[in-house]
C-alpha cells in the first residue's frame, strides 16, 4: 500500500510539473487614452509545446477614484471568411502607439467643432494557414474603437462570413437594448437579465450601466463602406455574451456575406465609455468615420420642415394640401416643406411642378419623397427611380431643373452589403447634384454625416409616425422619449418627426410642454415638424415664436441631467444662445433640476416655457439665474419645458 501511494504521489507531482511546463504564456499589451482615463489591454494566450493554438482578447478599464475599474473583460476578437478562420491566432507583432489629433467641422449634429484625438496601435496576427489579419485599436478619451484589416494575401474575392467578436457583460448589468428590426423601429427596453421578448438579436446602439462604478458604455459601429454589411448583437447561447453577427437581413438576397478584393477593412466597432454625459455628448461615431468627400458645402442648409404625412397620410397627392403646408412653413419661418409619397399622382388643382413653383414663390424650398425600390413588399410610388445609378442621375438632373433641394428615400431592404453600397451611392450622386438626403425605413446612422454632410437625417426610430399605426405610443411615448437621448440619438441625427399637439389616428398623452421640448432634446438637421397647420397657428405667442426660431444644427451639446426612461435635460448652443429642453418620462409630477455653472457667468436671463395648469397649456416666465444656484422647473406627469439662456 505504501508503494502504491508513493507511485500515485509521483504521478501527481510529475503531472503538475508537466502542466507547468506546458502552461499558457499570457502576454499583455496596454494602450491608454490621451487623457489617461481609459485603458485597453490586449491579452495574447499561447499554449507552449502542446500545439500552436492561440487566442487573443482584450479588457477595458476606466479610471475611477484613482483605481482601474474593469468595464469589459475577455472581449473575444476574430473573424471568418468563407475559406479561412481567424480565431486561433498567432501574434506576430504589436505596433507602436501613435497619437491621432485632428480637428474637423460638422455642418450639423451635436457639435460643430470636433476633435479626433486618440492613441492607436495595430496588432499583426496570422492564422493556422499563415494568412495575415491586422487588428487596429484606437483608444479615445470617451471610448474605444477597433476594426479588422486583411492585407493582400489573395487575388480572389474574399467572402466575409462571420465574426467571433464577443462582448462579455457581467450578470445583472443594467441594459437598454432594442430587439433587432431591419428598420430599427422598436422600443429600447430596460432589463438586467439580457432576455428578449421577441428574440435574442439586438440592434445598435446598446446601452449598459456598470453595476458598481458610475460608468456607462454604449456599443455601436461606424464607418461602414460599400465593402461592409452592417452587424448586430446576438446573445442566444449566453444572455451575457453579446456576439457580433451578420446573419439576419440577408435571406432575400443571393449574395451572402461581404464580398471584396483584398486589401479589406471592416467597419469600426465602437464603445463609448464614461459618465452618462460623456456618452451622450460623444462624437466617437463621427470621429472614426472618413472625412468629408464634399468640397463645396455652402448649399447644405439645416432647417425646420413642414411635414404633411402625420396628419394626412395621402396628403401629398392633393395639390391643395401641398399649398396648405407650404403656407405653414412660410408662416412659421421654416425654410422647407416636404412633399411626401404619391406626389407622382398629385391632383386637385395642380401637379408636382405646380407645388414646387408655389413653394418657391413663397421663398420655401421643397423636398420630395422616393421609394428606394429595394423591397418586394412596398410598391408606394414613385418606386422605380433610385435603385440604379442611370435612373438616379436622370431623376436628380430633373430635380435640379425644377428646383427641388433635397430627397427623402424610404423602404430599404435590410443591412446587407448591397444596401450599404446603395446608401453611399445615393449620397454621392445627390452630393454631385447639390441635393440633401434623408433616409427613412433605413439603417441607423454610421458616421456618414461626416463623410457626406448632405446626409441630414435618418429615421431608424420608433417615432411619432407610429401614432398612425396603433395605440402603443400613447402609453409608452413618455418613457420612450426619455430613453432615446441616451441610446438612438447619441449615434447620429434622428428623424422622429416631433412636436405634435393635436392627435393623429391615436392620441398622445404627453403634455404640450413635453412636445415642445422635443424640438431641442431630439437632434436632426432637418427637423420635420409633423402637426396640422391649425395646431401650430393656435399656439400662444411664446411657444409659437420659439418654434419659429429654434435651430436644428448646434455648436455644442451638453447633457445637464437625466436617466434613461425617467427624465432628461439637454442643453444645446447655437451662437451665443443656449436652448434647453427637459422631459419628464414618468407618470408623476417631477421637479427637473439642473446647473448652469458651465456658462462661466455670474448671472444670466432665462426665458422658460413650461407646463401650465394642465397638459394642454403653457406657462411662460423669466428668471434671473445666479452662479451656484440650481434651476428648478416643475413638470406635470409626462411633462416638459424649454428655456433659452441669453
Amino acid at each position: 500500500m505504501i508503494l502504491r501511494k508513493s507511485f500515485i504521489l509521483y504521478v501527481l507531482v510529475t503531472s503538475l510539473c508537466c502542466s507547468m511546463a506546458y502552461a499558457q504564456k499570457i502576454q499583455s499589451y496596454p494602450i491608454i487614452s490621451p487623457n489617461g482615463k481609459i485603458k485597453l489591454v490586449l491579452e495574447y494566450h499561447q499554449q507552449a509545446k502542446i500545439d500552436s493554438s492561440a487566442s487573443a482578447e482584450f479588457d477595458v478599464y476606466y479610471l475611477t477614484n484613482g483605481k482601474w475599474t474593469p468595464i469589459l473583460s475577455d472581449t473575444e476578437i476574430g473573424i471568418a471568411t468563407q475559406k479561412e478562420q481567424f480565431k486561433n491566432l498567432t501574434l506576430k507583432s504589436v505596433g507602436s502607439v501613435k497619437r491621432l489629433n485632428t480637428r474637423y467641422k460638422m455642418i450639423s449634429g451635436k457639435r460643430k467643432l470636433c476633435s479626433n484625438q486618440a492613441n492607436e496601435s495595430t496588432c499583426n496576427f496570422v492564422n493556422a494557414n499563415g494568412k495575415a489579419l491586422n487588428v487596429i485599436f484606437r483608444i479615445y478619451n470617451d471610448g474605444i474603437a477597433f476594426r479588422y484589416e486583411f492585407p493582400k494575401w489573395s487575388d480572389q474575392p474574399v467572402h466575409i462570413e462571420d465574426e467571433y467578436t464577443t462582448f462579455n457583460i457581467p450578470a445583472q448589468t443594467d441594459r437598454w437594448v432594442q430587439a433587432y428590426d431591419p428598420g430599427y423601429e422598436d422600443f429600447y427596453l430596460y432589463s438586467n437579465n439580457g432576455k428578449g421578448e421577441k428574440s435574442q438579436e439586438w440592434s445598435y446602439p446598446a446601452l449598459f450601466k456598470h453595476q458598481e462604478a458610475p460608468v456607462w458604455y454604449l456599443i455601436s459601429e461606424a464607418g461602414n463602406s460599400e465593402f461592409n454589411a452592417a452587424s448586430r448583437l446576438v446573445n442566444k447561447k449566453d444572455v451575457n455574451r453579446y456576439k457580433i453577427s451578420y446573419s439576419a437581413g440577408r435571406k432575400s438576397f443571393p449574395q451572402q456575406g461581404d464580398i471584396s478584393t483584398l486589401p479589406w477593412k471592416s467597419q469600426w466597432h465602437t464603445v463609448m465609455i464614461g459618465s452618462l454625459a460623456t456618452v451622450v455628448e460623444s462624437t466617437l461615431i463621427a470621429d472614426v468615420s472618413e472625412p468629408s468627400r464634399i468640397a463645396q458645402k455652402d448649399w447644405i442648409k439645416p432647417g425646420a420642415v413642414a411635414w404633411i404625412y402625420w396628419a394626412y397620410n395621402h396628403g401629398s397627392k392633393d395639390y391643395q394640401k401641398a399649398v396648405e403646408y407650404t403656407n405653414l412653413a412660410k408662416t412659421m419661418s421654416w425654410p422647407y416643406v416636404l412633399i411626401d409619397w404619391e406626389w407622382d399622382v398629385m391632383g386637385n388643382g395642380g401637379k408636382l411642378e405646380d407645388a414646387v413653383n408655389y413653394a418657391k414663390s413663397k421663398g420655401i424650398k421643397p423636398l420630395i419623397w422616393y421609394n428606394s425600390g429595394t423591397t418586394d413588399w412596398s410598391k408606394d410610388t414613385p418606386v422605380d427611380r433610385m435603385r440604379t445609378r442611370e435612373r438616379r442621375i436622370k431623376e436628380f438632373e430633373w430635380l435640379n431643373k425644377i428646383g427641388v433641394y433635397g430627397i427623402k428615400v424610404d423602404f430599404f431592404a435590410g443591412d446587407q452589403q448591397d444596401m450599404m453600397k446603395l446608401y453611399l451611392d445615393i449620397l454621392q450622386d445627390a452630393a454631385d447634384h447639390h441635393l440633401m438626403v434623408n433616409f427613412h425605413g433605413a439603417t441607423i446612422p454610421r458616421g456618414w454625416s461626416r463623410t457626406y454632410p448632405n446626409l441630414m437625417s435618418v429615421e431608424a426610430v420608433f417615432g411619432a409616425e407610429w401614432y398612425n399605426n396603433g395605440d402603443v405610443m400613447t402609453n409608452k411615448a413618455a418613457v420612450h422619449n426619455t430613453t432615446l437621448p441616451f441610446t438612438r440619438n447619441v449615434i447620429g441625427p434622428m428623424d422622429y418627426t416631433p412636436v405634435t399637439f393635436s392627435n393623429s389616428q391615436h392620441p398622445h398623452i404627453t403634455s404640450y410642454g413635453h412636445e415642445l421640448a422635443l424640438s431641442v432634446v431630439f437632434e436632426s438637421a432637418l427637423q420635420h415638424f409633423a402637426d396640422r397647420p391649425e395646431a401650430y397657428y393656435a399656439l400662444p405667442d411664446a411657444p409659437k415664436n420659439f418654434l419659429k426660431a429654434v435651430p436644428t444644427a448646434w455648436d455644442e451639446t451638453r447633457l445637464l441631467s437625466g436617466f434613461p426612461g425617467k427624465y432628461v435635460v439637454m442643453a444645446r448652443r447655437r451662437g451665443t444662445k443656449w436652448y434647453i429642453g427637459g422631459l419628464n418620462g414618468q407618470e408623476d409630477a417631477k421637479v427637473l433640476q439642473f446647473n448652469l455653472d458651465f456658462l462661466n457667468k455670474k448671472q444670466a436671463n432665462i426665458n422658460i416655457i413650461k407646463d401650465g395648469e394642465n397638459d394642454k397649456s403653457f406657462k411662460s416666465q423669466k428668471q434671473l439665474w445666479h452662479k451656484g444656484q440650481p434651476v428648478k422647473i416643475n413638470c406635470l406627469p409626462r411633462g416638459g419645458f424649454v428655456a433659452v439662456v441669453e
